[in-house]
């Protein structure tokens, strides 16, 4: 990828280029944070994720310490799919 300005506008950038930034942008979040955002992906109520994550179906892509919950975005899909 080639160097873009970051002051540059939007309409001065090629196709190409707008689509390089995109992906860059889209593909920084890997993850979710808490019930809401594993609802959130899940297309879901809060107290159905909350359901999944306690059925231990997601096990292997959340990360829990206390209150605080991560979800890995593509592990807990696939893992979500394959049951």
């Amino acid at each position: 990828m080639k160097n873009i300005d970051p002051k540059t506008p939007i309409w001065r950038l090629t196709v190409e280029e707008f689509l390089e930034v995109s992906k860059k942008i889209n593909s920084e979040k890997k993850y979710e944070y808490g019930l809401k955002g594993l609802a959130k992906m899940l297309g879901c109520s809060i107290s159905k994720a909350s359901e999944i994550k306690s059925s231990g179906l997601l096990d292997d892509a959340i990360i829990q310490k206390g209150n605080i919950i991560i979800i890995d975005k593509e592990k807990a899909l696939a893992l979500f799919a394959q049951k």
